[in-house]
């Protein structure tokens, strides 16, 4: 029973297939391979725009290298205090920048506000003394589990081009907003004005497979040397490569987010006006965030239920591709019976 991350869960079947289709004769190495330029093809149709993809094996990696690519060392990427690129990526942004700083803005609901964001700009912009505001990065979805919608990623990115500032999106459960939202992944990304998206698929069924998505083609012309360098030109390319390929094929990546979504709704139903349970956010991906009593907290883990510690007596319940009905119905009567205690 265990809701601590989507991370905790094994690989999709259709890309563990996918992995052991590609393992068969000897292929070009380094992202030459078929099955690399097949998936280039494929983003391309799939957010209706050419794109650069560059596949790397870690979220962390995704979004470090993908700020690399807009903000020079002496910049400032302005994001949510909450931002994973600020709580959970230790300093690798700060790294692979070359020392760029984290500008963090307070916002509810884990998202930034357009007039939080326009207070921050034109801020140090030509001020020799300081960190040059660069970029703004985006996490959709949120690390609260709340979406963006197209026209609060469009007022975001206007602010951020009115300033020449580049856009970057963290879709580590990119899928699980799409899905929520219903929208064409492209009228959540460039054409809302975002410039480049780390596309998660780790966490909806993959191995370990992310992909760094360009729309601008000159921001991608010399990142083949910063993956490089960063060690994340893998020879065997095709293997990640194959796990992307499988994710976009026939609308896996949507089918394996929107179990996920469903999941958590069913769990946010079973527990919603129960007394002693509030919900902190709304519930519009896979995440749930929940303050129950101390009590209650102690009781659910001494039963082997599985999830992380929140400030403030809450935790964090997260639901995967493969989450089953009767697990979250175990859950929700663990909860309602700690509660009633």
């Amino acid at each position: 029973m265990n809701f601590a991350s989507d991370n905790v869960t094994g690989i999709s079947p259709e890309i563990l297939a996918a992995i052991e289709a590609a393992n068969v004769g000897e292929v070009p190495s380094y992202g030459e391979d078929s099955i690399t330029q097949r998936l280039s093809e494929k983003l391309a149709g799939l957010f209706e725009h050419p794109v650069s993809v560059f596949p790397v094996s870690t979220g962390t990696a995704a979004n470090a290298l993908a700020l690399s690519a807009i903000v020079p060392p002496w910049g400032a990427v302005l994001c949510h205090q909450d931002a994973h690129i600020a709580v959970d990526e230790t300093n690798a942004p700060e790294f692979y920048t070359g020392g760029a700083k984290l500008a963090m803005i307070p916002g509810f609901d884990g998202k930034l506000q357009p007039d939080a964001l326009a207070d921050k700009l034109p801020g140090d912009l030509g001020v020799v003394h300081h960190a040059q505001p660069a970029a703004i990065s985006l996490t959709q979805a949120t690390e609260c589990g709340t979406v963006y919608r197209p026209d609060e990623i469009a007022a975001l990115s206007e602010i951020a081009r009115r300033h020449g500032l580049k856009v970057h999106m963290d879709g580590a459960r990119f899928a699980n907003a799409v899905a929520f939202l219903g929208a064409s992944p492209a009228d959540v990304t460039w054409r809302a004005g975002v410039d480049v998206l780390s596309f998660g698929a780790t966490k909806n069924g993959a191995l370990a497979a992310e992909a760094i998505i360009f729309f601008d083609q000159a921001l991608a012309d010399a990142f083949k040397y910063r993956r490089k360098r960063a060690g994340h030109l893998f020879s065997k390319m095709r293997f990640l490569s194959a796990q992307l390929d499988a994710f976009v094929t026939d609308g896996l990546w949507l089918r394996n987010a929107g179990h996920a979504n469903r999941a958590a709704q069913r769990l946010a139903a079973g527990i919603a006006g129960v007394g002693g349970a509030e919900l902190l956010y709304p519930v519009e991906s896979n995440e749930i965030f929940l303050r129950l009593p101390e009590s209650a907290i102690g009781d659910l883990l001494a039963q082997g239920f599985a999830f992380y510690r929140w400030p403030g007596s809450a935790i964090r319940l997260v639901t995967s591709f493969n989450t089953k009905d009767d697990a979250v119905d175990s859950l929700i009567a663990a909860i309602r019976g700690v509660l009633a205690k």
